[in-house]
């Protein structure tokens, strides 16, 4: 899997799951903190459908930490203020680089995260559509 579809599971759905699996590689290895959970802002692009160009919405508050296991560096970045999950995203960031072998069985972890979000997405579409307004059975 991804590294972009692994972290959006891990994040809209599956903050437990995150922690356990970064649990697991804590017990097992050795775990640096090169950088420790910390706030900051950043800047969040948009593109502007007419003329097609990317501006700056505004800002947003972010916590990142990084950390190293054995050779390989993770990252952990998530929107608002969040440690735990910060931390955890970059030891399992850092976990994949190193290709450990606890990843393997992860997979089946984040497939079922998979499943989940689509599910949820499929919940939110169908409270749009029962909202929806439909011109053409509209009388004048």
């Amino acid at each position: 899997m991804k590294r972009p579809l692994r972290t959006k599971l891990l994040i809209e759905v599956g903050h437990n799951e995150a922690i356990e699996m970064a649990n697991e590689i804590i017990k097992n290895y050795e775990v640096q903190e090169i950088q420790p959970p910390r706030q900051g802002l950043t800047m969040i692009k948009l593109r502007e459908s007419a003329k097609n160009s990317l501006f700056y919405i505004g800002e947003v508050l972010v916590t990142e930490t990084k950390v190293k296991i054995g050779n390989s560096f993770g990252t952990g970045i998530v929107m608002e203020e969040n440690n735990t999950l910060s931390k955890a995203l970059a030891i399992i960031d850092a976990a994949y680089k190193e290709k450990l072998p606890e990843t393997e069985k992860w997979f089946y972890v984040l497939k079922k995260l998979e499943l989940k979000l689509q599910n949820e997405m499929e919940k939110v579409k169908c409270s749009i559509e029962r909202t929806k307004v439909h011109f053409d059975t509209m009388k004048v």
